[in-house]
């Protein structure tokens, strides 16, 4: 099959959130099962130098937007045999941020027309275009638009995937105007969300299937608490909704060969975890002590991840029991200070660094026992994959993604790969975390737990399977 990948980011050459991964990882695993998938993301002036200097001129062309006729500039590089596509405009692209400028919803909006475009420029007809999260929503728009009058666009079908619905470009309404698409599109059935236009309800009501990043997720967002406004569209379209959790990318993420940790292991040298531990002891500035259960937070600092219900027990769980927590990550204000707080109260047991760090991430993913995820509300979670891959037991709420990869612990059974709690209560978290120390000083119990989750099989290869299934469904074809 013939299929163009687009998304605003992808690892290794732009990142900020859970979505680059994918896009760095599913089209390769795609590639591998003998697709020709192509990637197209905008040419960011952040992109580093190392990336650019590869790259192949290929062409242009131009994109009316608004009352201009705008440059589009292809550069081609082929990375770990996948073709990415990388479209330059630097009026749009060469920003201090990806994200976050006052005109995003017309920058985005050029993008997807643009690679809407795309294909006829480069001579690569696409049975499936598959679409990621708002930035990229309008091209499903633009697809069904065009085929109105392009009969190149009739055949081609849309898969728009919803990696976190909180998060749906919604601007003033003046914006389909400078779209250049008719005002029939803006009613209630359509792009219209109250008095303005939103790009993620664009991408559910003209995509062809829709899908999200967990099976517990999709049926969640079917709800108000979770379908932050768009439940009832959502609940319309349920027909052509599915749910496929993502995987992780296994060559980056093993802690047999990762070059960020003092101490490399697998399942069978899963003593040699602990020297990994004692090195982020010596980085954080807590006690080196072999034995103390470490837990480890590597998060946005934001409401969504749970740190309210975490925050409110920190003080109890920290004054009576013997463990240290570091936290990795930056967000709100609030939550940062809070944090600093607990890490002058504490010194001994509590350390946060309010900063991202890749390589301290592995590091942390290593050396850590558990990991605590308390997330309110959880699309898929990529943070317990890693975990697990490294032997270190997640501690989740039975939420989105987190509910459908982490097998709580049976203490009758002795089966499980970490441990959860249902309800978004703070207590309920403190019982839960007071099981998994008592559980750690079962030596037994708790290796087991931690090979069980070092056995869990959460790469690409079964995640790509059903794209590839629905992909094909949609194209009519059939195997």
């Amino acid at each position: 099959m013939n299929i163009l990948y687009c998304s605003s980011e992808s690892y290794p050459f732009i990142k900020t959130g859970g979505l680059a991964d994918v896009a760095g990882s599913l089209p390769l695993e795609l590639k591998a099962m003998g697709e020709d998938i192509r990637v197209v993301l905008p040419l960011y002036g952040q992109i580093p130098n190392e990336y650019r200097e590869k790259m192949e001129y290929v062409g242009y062309y131009y994109v009316d937007i608004g009352m201009r006729h705008d440059y589009v500039g292809i550069m081609k590089l082929v990375h770990d045999d996948v073709t990415f596509y990388f479209l330059d405009n630097e009026f749009y692209f060469k920003r201090q941020n990806v994200y976050g400028e006052i005109d995003d919803g017309e920058r985005f909006l050029f993008f997807s027309k643009a690679v809407t475009i795309l294909p006829k420029v480069i001579n690569f007809k696409p049975d499936v275009i598959h679409t990621n999260d708002w930035h990229t929503a309008m091209v499903n728009v633009y697809v069904k638009d065009f085929a109105r009058g392009d009969d190149y666009y009739k055949s081609i079908k849309t898969m728009f995937t919803i990696h976190n619905l909180k998060y749906q470009g919604v601007f003033n309404s003046d914006i389909l105007g400078f779209a250049g698409l008719s005002p029939e599109y803006f009613n209630d059935e359509a792009l219209k969300y109250y008095d303005c236009v939103n790009f993620m309800k664009g991408g559910i009501v003209f995509s062809d299937i829709l899908t999200t990043v967990s099976n517990t997720y999709s049926n969640e967002i079917q709800h108000a608490y979770f379908g932050e406004g768009l439940d009832g569209i959502i609940r319309k379209y349920s027909y052509k909704l599915y749910g496929i959790v993502n995987g992780l990318d296994y060559n980056t993420w093993n802690p047999l060969t990762d070059k960020y940790l003092v101490k490399n292991y697998d399942i069978d040298s899963i003593d040699d975890k602990v020297l990994n531990k004692l090195e982020v002891q010596k980085m954080y500035n807590l006690p080196q002590n072999p034995n103390i259960p470490m837990f480890v937070m590597v998060s946005r600092l934001v409401d969504m991840k749970g740190l309210d219900i975490l925050l409110f027990i920190m003080d109890e769980l920290l004054y009576f029991e013997d463990i240290q927590v570091v936290v990795l990550g930056t967000g709100s204000y609030n939550y940062e200070e809070s944090l600093k707080y607990f890490q002058n109260k504490y010194p001994d047991k509590f350390a946060a660094r309010i900063y991202y760090s890749n390589d301290e991430s592995h590091l942390l993913y290593a050396g850590g026992d558990f990991l605590l995820m308390p997330s309110l509300a959880e699309p898929c979670g990529i943070s317990q994959l890693m975990a697990m891959r490294y032997g270190n037991l997640p501690i989740v709420r039975e939420t989105g993604g987190l509910k459908d990869t982490v097998i709580p612990y049976n203490k009758f059974t002795g089966e499980g790969t970490g441990f959860s709690f249902a309800n978004i209560n703070a207590h309920e978290l403190l019982f839960t975390i007071k099981n998994a120390i008592a559980t750690y000083y079962d030596k037994e119990a708790f290796n087991k737990l931690q090979k069980s989750a070092m056995l869990q099989k959460n790469d690409w290869e079964s995640s790509a399977n059903e794209y590839l299934k629905l992909y094909k469904r949609t194209s009519g074809i059939y195997d």
